[in-house]
């Protein structure tokens, strides 16, 4: 991978060293490793059970490793020393309740409550200036005062990243953000997290099914199953064939498969 590619330059966002978790007796991940710089748009994609929502549970200091390290900024995740640096938009963020009426600004506000204002309510003007960036950091500022129930699938998401903008996460991991997106929806918003990246110094990690989506927006992608079986920039990215090859999958139609097919029939009708 070049320098470029994988933001070798950049400051260290996520570290994660020899990695390896079981989860109900079966290993998971497997010694893996990877780094991830600033400004970094990584696609994280794999089949399911691969383990990406493990690794991104082990991020968010949720579960705890057998064996390896992870750091967030040089910390463990979840310490004090990130507080508040790490947004988290899992795929449920979108499935508000229908008895809950509370418009764009509203919902982009919950991002900057805490422990110490949540019960009040009350913002600092530096708190609420925030907020107004992030509505026009996600291009909702001319619908702040609508209410969610009336948004797109894509607006939605776009309120929910803010929502995360808006607590000035600077490493934003984003689980399936285009299930439910229409086509122009998406293509929207994937300009929007490469403008986040690019222009605004954030750091990235997309958990995706979408592989054309993701070859077509991040700077990186990581394929995940069991351990990593690609890492590097996205336009050297495996084909089908070589992906499903590093799967283990053949051809069911190729000369070898049929033979093997074949032998094994004969086999059987030896026996």
């Amino acid at each position: 991978m070049s320098e470029e590619s994988s933001g070798e330059t950049g400051e260290l966002i996520l570290s994660v060293r020899n990695l390896s978790i079981t989860r109900s007796g079966e290993d998971v991940l497997e010694d893996i490793s990877i780094d991830i710089r600033r400004g970094e748009f990584v696609g994280l994609v794999g089949p399911n059970g691969s383990g990406k929502t493990t690794l991104i549970l082990a991020i968010l200091g949720l579960l705890k490793p057998q064996k390896g390290d992870v750091l967030v900024f040089g910390h463990e995740p979840a310490s004090r020393k990130n507080l508040g640096m790490v947004g988290w938009v899992p795929q449920a963020a979108t499935q508000l309740p229908n008895n809950i009426h509370i418009t764009v600004r509203e919902l982009i506000k919950l991002g900057s409550l805490n422990q110490d204002n949540y019960l009040w309510g009350f913002l600092s003007q530096e708190k609420m200036e925030r907020i107004e960036t992030a509505l026009e950091m996600v291009g909702l500022t001319d619908i702040g005062d609508v209410d969610v129930s009336r948004l797109s699938g894509g607006q939605l998401q776009r309120a929910v990243i803010g929502r995360a903008l808006a607590s000035e996460s600077e490493f934003i991991l984003l689980d399936e953000p285009l299930v439910g997106v229409d086509r122009a929806s998406r293509n929207s918003l994937l300009k929007l997290l490469d403008d986040l990246c690019h222009n605004h110094g954030k750091t990235i990690v997309m958990v995706s099914h979408d592989l054309a989506a993701v070859t077509q927006a991040t700077h990186r992608i990581v394929y995940l199953e069991g351990g990593i079986q690609y890492d590097g920039p996205t336009e050297g990215l495996p084909d089908l064939s070589a992906l499903a090859n590093l799967r283990g999958i053949e051809n069911v139609h190729s000369e070898n498969s049929l033979l093997k097919i074949s032998r094994n029939l004969v086999e059987k009708g030896g026996e």
